[in-house]
């Protein structure tokens, strides 16, 4: 339904996910009898999750931890592993950086240039791990590395910035052909984000086995901010979920949805999956555990724009490992650890067996869902009360 913004401009109402609940129907189900599993390409993984490539969340160290519980990690190639042989170092430098002074520092560790070598050493290791490897370029540079990395043994490559679309004008470069360039790899490709209808079957028209949806939901993006754009998480996640269907209807391939930021909790995750996605990327979760890069911080990928930063360093507070995160046991009660446990335990509350069926699951709009009853808990700081020291996220 439109709503007038003013003479001549209307526009949709758009939901997060503190704006919708899932009904539970009419059937129960075993935790044990639910199936959380998806594939991308010819891979298979236990847990419906990518983690964000952000260089305070995914080294090649814990590309292999989360691999090994199920998951899939992707590695920036343009990020601090990729620019320095000694990654740690400016691992730490970035986390001992001041609140004033960290955006403009950044952009100068930043500055130092991607070293090829570094691109196939990084890579290399993770697969020295064992573990399915991924990792992300920008449409601006994947036409320059891409070789590299497959070379290598690169198994998906993420092709991502803010927004990617399918039809990209230059009057300046050569821009890169979606729909030339992903159907020549003999990898499976990812490609966004997104976050209409449009955009996203365009994507999918390319040949993408999967695509991310989200632009600015992330904890440490500002892009909402900083350019005005963007869409909230529920409608977006369901508008590029219809273009999945439209998509199928036209070719028969089916194109994986990814929801790209915005969840903190398990409840979160199990809206996305309930909106129509079939996994979820998430990184600020993730870089609270203690075997984060980050050393207690995060920042994404446009926080060190040279000329127009669209992310901040934000602080988290590293309480758990990587494996309470994503399967527990939690020892926390506002939902932010055992993400993957509470998915599982949505679904079979809620019926339903397996992702594709949760996807067909009941909304509602329910703006009182985070509020009705909890008057105990906001007053006392605790369980829907609380920020949740895991998860809190701060400008540092």
């Amino acid at each position: 339904m439109e709503v007038e913004i003013g003479r001549g401009k209307k526009a949709r109402r758009a939901y997060g996910f503190d704006d919708i609940a899932i009904v539970p129907s009419r059937r129960t189900r075993d935790p044990d009898d639910i199936d959380i599993s998806w594939k991308l390409g010819d891979y298979r993984f236990d847990l419906p999750l990518l983690a964000s490539a952000m260089d305070g969340v995914v080294s090649p160290a814990t590309a292999g931890a989360i691999g090994r519980l199920g998951g899939l990690a992707v590695l920036n190639l343009e990020g601090i592993f990729t620019r320095y042989e000694d990654a740690e170092e400016q691992l730490e430098r970035i986390a001992a950086l001041g609140k004033e002074e960290a955006t403009s520092e950044m952009q100068e560790i930043y500055r130092e240039p991607v070293k090829e070598e570094l691109i196939a050493q990084r890579i290399r290791e993770i697969k020295a791990e064992g573990v399915v490897c991924a990792a992300a370029l920008t449409p601006q540079r994947v036409s320059r590395y891409y070789e590299i990395a497959l070379e290598a043994g690169l198994d998906i490559l993420v092709i991502q910035g803010t927004v990617v679309s399918g039809e990209h004008v230059s009057t300046t470069s050569e821009p890169l052909n979606l729909k030339e360039f992903i159907p020549q790899l003999d990898v499976p490709v990812i490609v966004g984000g997104c976050a209409s209808y449009h955009t996203g079957l365009h994507l999918m028209r390319t040949g993408a086995a999967g695509v991310l949806v989200g632009v600015g939901p992330g904890a440490a993006c500002t892009t909402r901010g900083v350019l005005g754009i963007g869409v909230p998480q529920a409608t977006a996640i369901a508008d590029v979920a219809d273009a999945r269907s439209t998509h199928m209807k036209e070719t028969g391939e089916y194109s994986m949805v990814i929801a790209d930021g915005g969840m903190r909790t398990g409840g979160d995750i199990s809206k996305a999956i309930a909106c129509g996605a079939d996994a979820v990327m998430i990184g600020s979760p993730l870089a609270r555990a203690f075997e984060a890069p980050g050393h207690g911080y995060h920042w994404g990928m446009a926080t060190f724009h040279p000329t127009l930063p669209r992310g901040a360093r934000v602080a988290t507070h590293q309480n758990a490992t990587l494996e309470e995160i994503l399967i527990g046991p939690a020892h926390q009660n506002d939902g932010t650890l055992n993400l993957f446990g509470g998915l599982r335990t949505s679904m079979a509350t809620c019926g339903y067996k397996d992702l594709a069926e949760f996807n067909r699951a009941e909304l509602m709009v329910a703006p009182a869902l985070q509020t009705e009853g909890k008057q105990l808990q906001r007053d006392q700081g605790v369980g829907m009360g609380s920020t949740g020291t895991g998860s809190a996220l701060v400008n540092a």
